[in-house]
This record gives structure tokens, C-alpha cells and sequence, in this order.
């Protein structure tokens, strides 16, 4: 199915689009950006709830537009489409299956994907996001409404700015969404994880002693801002797969005071630099793993310029245990890159990042199985799998199990599992804000083999059925249901 009503001119189009479809509430009483919106915006994504646009913050100069990507229909609506493994639909028709497999081809996939149907960025000399422009000492980060969200976090942090460098030697760009801790009217500590690309190009900055240049952009349109989460590799770039997604041009304008452009319709952007050598302790940060991550040096951003719409909207996210509005963007990722992931490994049938295990801790992945210890061939495929390499837990099932539905999952790797002989450990990288490794960034992983087992396997005894009524008698009962009175 094409994309349907795209582009979303800006962030302000979407939140109107969602206010259509009954998907948006406005709060317009005072509310208090330190700890009250947090705890409001939990209550509503845990019942399911509609995004929220609240008009009067305590703090700052603009509203605050929150949840927008909370449950699949809104995430769907993001990305123009009804459901969205229609995403990974076009994906997928557009692979030809002689493409190499292993990490090659799911990057000659994804590369192959991006030059048939992306459009690359459009430059463009006057942008919206620059009508309102802040330099020097006029700029002034209490201007925005930051959160504080849990109690002990460090204090007032920025959750949906996209941060956008360029690699110092090859200029290739790269968009990735970070938290951002205020540290005073001018001054924002980056929590780049040590996985990131970003990372990499301030380690090659600090190498040459130079100052890398940022810009944050703060509030853009809902594809561009999926696509500065999506797990791409390092050669793809994202404001090309944002093309693919939408079908339309990412607008872009070069920023005043940096070597960067940024979306033409942000409703703020931040430009600056960091200092080689230079970092601020970062945190305490209450993050999506439901637990606060620890105090750790972090890179300063120096901000020089300031520039915004004019009545700008701020866009930010609250992060906490699960449920939490992260589980639509993770979903949409799970959807998306499933036809990649089935380049890079093709005995998959499906698989499931499930919210509740921040959706690295575990995967759920069902194969067609045809030869002894196949499971354990696919957990390690994983475990090389870009950055399904941090995922600690793996539930193998047969294909006839539906990794979705989480009860049969369990029926399966709880009856279908002898753990002395099915069970699979290891060690290799975790995720950065992974609190339950004895050393930070690696640790123990599992993988658990659900499914039927083959004499070839070991197993001398002759798997059983599963038991199932015949289908004459389900579809007698179905004709004579009402019958019963029931």
C-alpha cells in the first residue's frame, strides 16, 4: 500500500492529523514539567491512551507534545500506513533473494532498497525552523520546557532531540536520537552509548584535537524522527530511509553557525560543538529499563545558536519500565527490518522484541526447523546480527508457534525445554544501560531451544502430538454455537 497523506508538512500537521482521528487530547490547565507530566503521561500510556499536547507547562516558552507514538495505530499513523508490517511489505518485494547473505547482504539489502525507492534530502535556503533566531547570550535552554521524570533524575533532560554530526575524516553523516541533560542555559551533556555512531565520530574528532560540531533538532516530523531511531547500519543514511518511508524529500537547510543541515520544519534546533577531552558527569537518568542509570562522564555540548519556529512545539518522551510510549517505536523497528533480518538469516519464519524485555533483553523467533541443533545455528546468527548482538535472551520455537502470542510462547518454553540439555549459554556485548552485568557493556546470554526435538538430537523417545480437536467437530460446534445458549 502506498503511504497515504504524506508529507506531514511538520510536527504541527501530524499532531493535527492524530487531533482528526480522535488520537490527540489537549491538556490546557497548568501542569509542571518536573515529575507531574511524567506520572500523567504514564497513567495514559499504560491504559492505552491518546496522545497528549499539554498547552501550559509551568516551564518554558512552548507546549509540550508527548505519547505521539504510544500504541501501533498511532505509530502506524506515523508512517502513513494501516498496519505496520506494510512497511516491511515494500521492504521485503524489493530484496532479490540472490543478494548474499550474512551482515553483507542485509547491507547491500538495505543499500539496494534506499537507491530504488529514497529520495535523497532537498537543500533548501529559507527554512521554518529559522524564523526565530537566538545567538550568544541570548540563548537560553529554560526557554523549552525539559522533563524531569522520575525523582532522583539529575535534573531537567531533553528525551527527543536529534542529534546530527558528521564523521570529522569522511563527512558521511549520521541522525541519532540521545537523551540530553541540561547542564545550564547553554550547556547540554551527551549521553552518547559507547554502540553508537556518534560516538565514533567524537572519538575521531578528540583523535585530531578538533571540535565536532552538533546540531539538535527538536520537534520534527514523525517519519523523520522514527527514522533517527531505527538501528541502520553506518553506510545507510537515515534521511534517506526517511525518504523511502515517506516517499517524499526530507527538506533540509544548512544551520548559521555549524557545518550541518537540519529538517527545514524542526520546530527548534540547537547548534554547537564539543570540546576535545572535555565531559560533565551525566545523570542519574530514570531510563526504559525501569531502573535509573548511574552518574558517568558524558561529552559537553557548547550551544551558539538557537533557532526555532515561531510558536514552536516541543516534543519529548517519558521513559520508565514497561509499558511506556517506546513500545510503539520499538514495534515499528520489530516490523520494519523483519525482511532483513530474514536476508541476514533466512531459516527465521517470524520473531518478537517483546515490550516488557526493552526490546534487547529478549527475542522470540520461530524457524522451520530441518536438522538437528538448527536453534542453536539461528541464536548465534543472532548473536552476529549487528545490534541483535546485545540481545541476552533467545527463545527458539517451531513455526507453527505464533511468536506474538505470548502465552503459547511460554506453553513451549516451558514443557517443550530440558534445560540441561537445551539450554545455551554465553558471553558477549550487552546494551550500555544494561544494569545486571557484573562488568559494564558485556555479560552472560542465553539461548533456550523450544522446539520439537529430533532423534538425531538425542532424544530416543519419540516426540509426542500435541493434542488437537479435528476440524469437523470445530466447525460443527461453530454452525451450533448459539444452540447452546452459552
Amino acid at each position: 500500500m502506498a503511504a497515504r497523506g504524506f508529507p506531514y508538512t511538520d510536527l504541527k500537521d501530524f499532531l493535527a492529523a492524530l487531533e482528526r482521528a480522535g488520537e490527540l487530547r489537549r491538556v490546557s490547565v497548568p501542569v509542571d514539567p518536573t515529575l507531574e507530566i511524567s506520572e500523567v503521561v504514564t497513567r495514559t500510556v499504560r491504559e492505552g491512551g491518546p496522545a497528549l499536547l499539554f498547552e501550559r507547562p509551568t516551564r518554558g516558552e512552548m507546549p509540550v507534545a508527548i505519547n505521539l507514538f504510544g500504541t501501533e495505530k498511532r505509530m502506524a499513523m506515523a508512517l502513513g500506513v494501516e498496519s505496520l508490517d506494510e512497511v516491511g511489505a515494500r521492504i521485503g518485494e524489493l530484496i532479490r533473494p540472490e543478494l548474499p547473505v550474512g551482515w553483507s547482504g542485509i547491507r547491500e539489502g538495505l543499500g539496494k532498497v534506499m537507491q530504488l525507492k529514497s529520495l535523497p534530502p532537498r537543500k533548501v535556503k529559507t527554512a521554518p525552523c529559522q524564523q526565530v533566531v537566538y545567538r550568544g547570550d541570548d540563548v537560553d535552554l529554560n526557554r523549552l520546557p525539559g522533563l524531569q521524570v522520575w525523582p532522583d533524575d539529575g535534573g531537567i533532560f531533553h528525551n527527543f532531540g536529534l542529534t546530527h554530526t558528521k564523521h570529522p575524516e569522511t563527512g558521511k553523516r549520521n541522525l541519532g536520537l540521545y537523551r540530553l541533560q541540561q547542564h545550564s542555559r547553554n550547556t547540554l551533556g551527551m549521553h552518547w552509548q559507547i554502540h553508537k555512531d556518534s560516538t565514533a565520530h567524537h572519538a575521531v574528532a578528540e583523535r585530531l584535537g578538533q571540535r565536532l560540531p552538533v546540531a539538535v533538532a527538536i520537534g520534527c516530523d514523525p517519519v523523520v524522527s522514527y527514522a533517527a531511531s531505527a538501528p541502520l547500519p553506518s553506510d545507510i543514511d537515515e534521511y534517506l530511509f526517511a525518504g523511502f518511508l515517506s516517499g517524499e524529500r526530507v527538506e533540509m537547510v544548512d544551520c548559521l553557525t555549524v557545518p550541518l543541515q537540519v529538517p527545514a520544519n524542526a520546530q527548534v534546533v540547537l547548534e554547537g560543538y564539543l570540546e576535545p577531552g572535555e565531559r560533565l558527569p551525566e545523570g542519574p537518568f530514570g531510563d526504559h529499563t525501569g531502573f535509573y542509570t548511574p552518574v558517568e562522564p558524558f561529552p559537553v555540548l557548547h550551544i551558539e545558536a538557537m533557532t526555532m519556529q515561531r510558536d514552536p512545539v516541543y516534543h519529548s518522551i517519558v521513559t520508565s519500565k514497561p509499558p511506556q510510549e517506546d513500545h510503539g517505536l520499538g514495534k515499528a523497528t520489530e516490523r520494519i527490518f523483519q525482511p532483513l533480518l530474514k536476508l541476514l538469516i533466512p531459516d527465521i519464519v517470524d520473531y518478537d522484541l517483546p515490550a516488557a524485555g526493552v526490546f534487547h533483553n529478549c527475542a522470540i523467533v520461530s524457524i522451520r526447523k530441518r536438522y538437528p541443533k538448527h536453534a542453536q545455528k539461528v541464536m548465534n546468527a543472532i548473536w552476529g546480527a549487528h545490534l541483535m548482538s546485545l540481545t541476552k535472551l533467545i527463545v527458539i520455537v517451531d513455526e507453527d508457534c505464533d511468536v506474538h502470542d505470548y502465552n503459547e510462547v511460554a506453553f513451549r518454553a516451558f514443557g517443550n525445554v530440558d534445560y540441561a540439555r537445551d539450554l545455551l549459554l554465553t558471553e558477549g556485548p550487552v546494551d550500555h544501560l544494561d544494569h545486571s552485568s557484573y562488568q559494564q557493556f558485556w555479560g552472560g546470554k542465553a539461548g533456550v531451544d523450544a522446539t520439537r526435538k529430533l532423534p538425531e538430537e538425542g532424544y530416543s523417545r519419540g516426540w509426542p502430538e500435541e493434542m488437537r480437536m479435528s476440524p469437523e467437530v470445530v466447525s460443527l460446534v461453530d454452525k451450533r454455537w448459539k444452540e447452546y445458549g452459552i
